[in-house]
């Protein structure tokens, strides 16, 4: 490790390790450049915004059957949002990258590649397959951004300002990114990862978590709506784009002071099933309701989506329709498909449905990218059984989610039994099977006065109308546990 003065402040800056060429000043914000036997003053690193991410420099882990510690950290931002790039180091001096967005994580490794076999920026296409050391990698996101801040020691010159063009590619669990940014292509391989498999320490606990987000360090946490005053209730520094439920307007909350991003028209009040800042036990843990959109396909059919956070960093979608609830999250896990009529996860097969356009025609509340009213996606449904498969996709990003259906008992069970959650196909069948009842009750009056043969018949006619009975009230419709 080697230990310098900061030339802003004078305080110790470390370099652990040697791949790094710059540090940034935990005490004045100053960028120190190793130049030689010598550092530069690269003038002021913006900080970071304090957000949900459960990582912080110095926290440890384990990727694989090796040791490594947080060193750095960069905080990047684009058109629809925003993450974090965790600078590690390794037990053996080796670094990599730790990704951190919207609760899904990565792990990658700087790989040596030919620059000649790299293909343009420009030719890049969301949901093309590219062939990378025999494996077929499918474009997911292809985004331009820049660094917002950073913080701790880095193996490149950033700053504030610096600009970058990146696509990030899916295989299964295996993730390849390709980064533009630079004179020459740099390439990352590695694998999306689950925060307990990292078995990481000195992680930031919720708490510090809740005290912490969505502030600069020294300023106030609170937040009123820029446009009218009201106040906005949100999860601290999960939400890069909020929706004021007092006058529409949307707000960007990626910087210290919320700024108004546009004031939308006047909004009729909207009836919602469940509302923002609901909260429920699911698997043992809170989740709290903290946005909401509705959304409609290209033949109008309507539906509404609640995006649920908890402060480990994960989130979780309850999709309410006319016919039902489903319980759906976006995949780590990428299923095989060739954009054909069927795609594989696992050792399922999935079947498609249909394709349509899905365009958000109401947003409220807080979300972890920018949503307008007017988005449109491209989705395609695939089905397994009673689990769904959709590919989600426009030209800067494609997302496959899983979901499967929950009963309208266990969203009370979640919510509260006073929870409206019976949809009207279920109302239908307590009609039908409340008619079906008031059918063997009138039937069987004839019994009353006949004999032996008169009863046989009576209960065949009434074995006849019980068994549609008994399957309408065991429909499946998944405990969502």
């Amino acid at each position: 490790m080697q230990q310098v003065s900061c030339p802003g402040c004078g305080a110790p800056v470390a370099f652990r390790s040697h791949a790094s060429v710059l540090a940034v000043c935990e005490y004045c914000s100053t960028t120190v450049m190793k130049d030689a036997d010598s550092v530069k003053d690269l003038g002021k690193m913006s900080a970071v915004l304090e957000d949900y991410s459960p990582f912080q420099i110095g926290t440890s882990g384990r990727f694989g059957k090796r040791s490594f510690t947080i060193i750095g950290r960069i905080q990047l931002s684009y058109e629809a949002g925003r993450w974090n790039e965790w600078y590690c180091m390794f037990d053996d001096g080796e670094t990599g990258w730790l990704g951190d967005s919207s609760g899904l994580y990565t792990f990658t490794l700087e790989r040596d590649v030919p620059q000649e076999r790299m293909p343009a920026f420009s030719a890049l296409q969301v949901g093309r397959a590219m062939k990378f050391e025999g494996n077929s990698y499918i474009a997911a996101e292809i985004r331009r951004g820049s660094c917002i801040g950073g913080q701790g020691e880095l193996p490149f010159k950033v700053g504030a300002g610096y600009e970058i063009e990146v696509a990030d590619f899916r295989f299964g669990k295996n993730f390849l990114t390709l980064d533009y940014s630079d004179d020459k292509v740099r390439a990352y391989t590695g694998q999306a990862v689950k925060l307990e498999d990292l078995q990481c320490q000195l992680l930031r606990d919720d708490d510090t978590i809740k005290e912490s987000a969505a502030k600069f360090k020294g300023k106030v946490k609170s937040l009123d709506c820029p446009s009218c005053g009201g106040s906005i209730t949100y999860a601290p520094g999960l939400s890069k784009h909020l929706h004021c439920s007092s006058c529409h307007a949307q707000i960007d909350a990626s910087s210290p002071k919320a700024q108004v991003v546009k004031a939308a028209e006047e909004v009729d009040a909207v009836y919602t099933t469940l509302q923002l800042g609901m909260t429920a036990k699911i698997a043992g843990v809170e989740h709290r309701i903290i946005g909401l959109m509705m959304r409609v396909d290209d033949e109008g059919t309507p539906w509404t989506e609640y995006l649920l956070y908890n402060t480990r960093g994960l989130f979780l979608w309850l999709i309410e329709t006319n016919t039902g609830w489903a319980r759906a999250s976006v995949q780590d896990n990428w299923p095989q498909w060739d954009l054909g009529d069927n795609a594989v996860l696992g050792n399922q097969e999935f079947s498609k449905l249909y394709d349509y356009q899905a365009s958000v025609t109401y947003a409220l509340g807080a979300f972890n990218w920018r949503v307008n009213v007017g988005d449109q996606v491209k989705v395609t449904e695939f089905e397994c059984g009673q689990a769904k498969l959709a590919a989600e996709s426009t030209t800067q990003e494609l997302t496959w989610s899983l979901s499967t259906p929950v009963k309208p008992e266990q969203i009370r069970e979640w919510f509260g039994q006073d929870v409206a959650a019976d949809k009207a196909d279920d109302d239908g069948k307590i009609s039908a099977k409340k008619f079906i009842w008031w059918l063997l009750i009138i039937n069987a009056i004839p019994a009353l006065g006949g004999g032996i043969l008169v009863w046989f018949l009576i209960l065949i006619g009434i074995l006849m109308l019980w068994l549609p009975s008994w399957y309408l009230n065991n429909q499946v419709g998944g405990d969502g546990a």
